[in-house]
């Protein structure tokens, strides 16, 4: 079962930066692949904060937009998900998600039933 494995997480001041990666256990074309990143805040339901399609177009939640970006290398296969003036609200356990798009579209990238291949997470601790 094909699976992303998440990595980077760990426990920050406000203000601060962390930088998250996201690879899958199989190799994965990412140019033929709409990936995400979600957040899912202690009692809250798993939210959608980034997306980026197969031709490395970009779509951020409003909440993160301007402090985090997302990005990949196609060739290695590699995601990221550089987080910078990361406030309290930004805690939680990140996911990475992908799902196979032959129009390297992601349109509905914040709803999760989009996508095929999950991870674990990584947890994100940003104190105030």
């Amino acid at each position: 079962q094909v699976h992303t494995e998440e990595a980077g997480g760990g426990s920050v001041p406000a203000g601060g930066s962390l930088r998250l990666s996201c690879t899958t256990s199989e190799f994965l074309g990412f140019s033929e692949y709409c990936m995400g990143w979600f957040r899912q805040a202690p009692g809250m339901d798993r939210e959608g904060i980034a997306a980026i399609d197969g031709k490395g177009r970009q779509d951020y939640a409003d909440s993160v937009k301007g402090r985090f970006t997302i990005s990949k290398q196609n060739a290695q296969s590699i995601m990221y998900l550089q987080m910078s003036s990361l406030k309290p609200e930004d805690t939680g356990m990140y996911y990475c998600a992908a799902v196979r798009r032959w129009d390297n579209d992601c349109y509905y990238w914040t709803l999760n039933e989009v996508y095929k291949y999950w991870g674990q997470g990584t947890p994100v601790t940003v104190s105030s």
